[in-house]
């Protein structure tokens, strides 16, 4: 039997309203499942979209060696999120002497790191000659003290090539008589404020609190001949942000006065360690 007599036998079989009936099922399925595919794909197109959208799934997490890369023709520095500090950096600042008088300073400016480096500079007497930083900052009152100690000891300051000096490290970097940077070094600056912002429990008056420690840092950079644009980009960048200044605009506003001229694969190994 044709498929043809099949068919007009199945219609013999029933009445007009069962045959409609069934057709009506049939197609009622089929839309069900040609909006069961639609709906699926516009899902995947939905997450596809919120992944691309998603700025903390599709930005990299940047750390110290992302704002260190050499710059792109055309590209910025400026204005990159605030690198996180891994490993040694996000250990409280210590200091290694080397040879040829460096005193390696690294790590994080912790409350009080002030007085360990006063008492290291105490103790190696005239034997240091240039204090060496990597850093990604912390407490400004800090970094300015251990500043003004280096300018009064009239040492020199340094950021190897490829090293790290962010947030209140660069008030610390200025305080040198001399000031070296090497190549790729990345020395950023963006806004201060209140230590007492970072505790619930204290309530003060923050915005008269940043204004006061902004005032102090600007004296500061005024007494130790930097260009006071360096605060203005400071001011003009987020706290979660950082300002990287490039090569050229690190000489214009004298905050370095020259280039190393010792690269750390010279530096003789360490001696002692506090």
């Amino acid at each position: 039997m044709t498929f043809k007599q099949r068919f007009s036998a199945w219609l013999a079989d029933y009445p007009d309203d069962a045959i409609l009936r069934k057709i009506f099922q049939g197609v009622v399925a089929v839309t069900i499942a040609v909006l069961a595919l639609d709906l699926a794909g516009m899902n995947g197109l939905l997450k596809s979209s919120d992944t691309a959208s998603s700025p903390a799934e599709t930005a990299p997490r940047l750390d110290v060696p992302a704002i260190l890369a050499p710059l792109l023709p055309g590209s910025d520095r400026r204005g990159v999120p605030m690198p996180r500090a891994d490993g040694a950096l996000a250990k409280p600042m210590s200091f290694e002497l080397v040879g040829g008088g460096r005193l390696m300073a690294s790590g994080t400016i912790t409350p009080g790191v002030s007085e360990a480096f006063a008492a290291e500079i105490a103790k190696r007497g005239d034997y240091v000659k240039t204090v060496v930083l990597n850093s990604p900052g912390g407490s400004v009152s800090d970094a300015l003290a251990m500043g003004r100690l280096i300018r009064e000891k009239r040492l020199a300051t340094e950021v190897e090539a490829g090293k790290l000096c962010a947030s209140s490290c660069p008030l610390m970097f200025v305080g040198g008589q001399e000031r070296r940077a090497g190549e790729k070094a990345a020395i950023g600056v963006h806004q201060v404020f209140a230590a007492s912002a970072l505790d619930p429990n204290v309530h003060r008056d923050e915005m008269s609190d940043a204004q006061r420690i902004s005032a102090r840092c600007q004296r500061y950079l005024g007494d130790m001949g930097i260009n006071l644009q360096v605060w203005v980009h400071a001011m003009e960048t987020p706290k979660d942000r950082l300002f990287v200044f490039k090569p050229d605009e690190l000489k214009t506003l004298n905050v370095v006065t020259s280039t190393p001229a010792v690269e750390p694969s010279e530096v003789p190994a360490a001696k002692t360690r506090t």
